[in-house]
């Protein structure tokens, strides 16, 4: 084979990876955000769901973070605000309410590396718990709040 049939060779394997590249590329451009805006929703009435109906692993760490209003009350109030989070992301016109709502309620979600560090670290400052590591993951959630509500305008 010669130098310059590897060479051309070489230039339609780039050309088909590059278009390979671009048909990805363009796939994940359409997709990406309905699908992280879906995805972020889900949590968001699951998660929701459970403190609602009594079941939420998180319940013991929030009656222990907003320890001035009964659990009891306060619990299954987050979870429905939670809910309507996931909602409202589902239902185009009713972004914008659910991200308020969300970027209202997520302040909350640090209190306990404020007011419960034993519970969120097991090694200050640097080794997360569990639910240390469930609290960091929000940082995420912000991230995708910011990317969901940057197309409110534009669809």
């Amino acid at each position: 084979m010669s130098q310059e049939s590897v060479t051309e060779d070489r230039e339609r394997y780039r050309e088909r990876l590059d278009e390979l590249d671009e048909t990805i590329a363009a796939t994940m451009d359409r997709w990406g955000i309905p699908v992280l805006r879906v995805a972020v929703a889900i949590v968001f009435i699951w998660f929701g769901a459970l403190k609602v109906l009594g079941d939420s692993p998180a319940a013991e760490l929030v009656a222990a973070t907003v320890y001035v209003v009964p659990p009891d009350l306060f619990v299954p109030v987050l979870g429905v605000w939670e809910i309507l989070i996931g909602l409202c992301l589902l239902y185009r016109p009713l972004i914008r309410l659910g991200i308020l709502l969300l970027f209202l309620q997520l302040p909350g979600t640090f209190l306990p590396i404020v007011l419960l560090p034993d519970v969120v670290f097991y090694v200050f400052p640097y080794a997360l718990t569990v639910e240390g590591q469930y609290i960091v993951k929000n940082l995420v959630i912000i991230g995708a709040a910011l990317v969901i509500g940057s197309t409110v305008r534009s669809e």
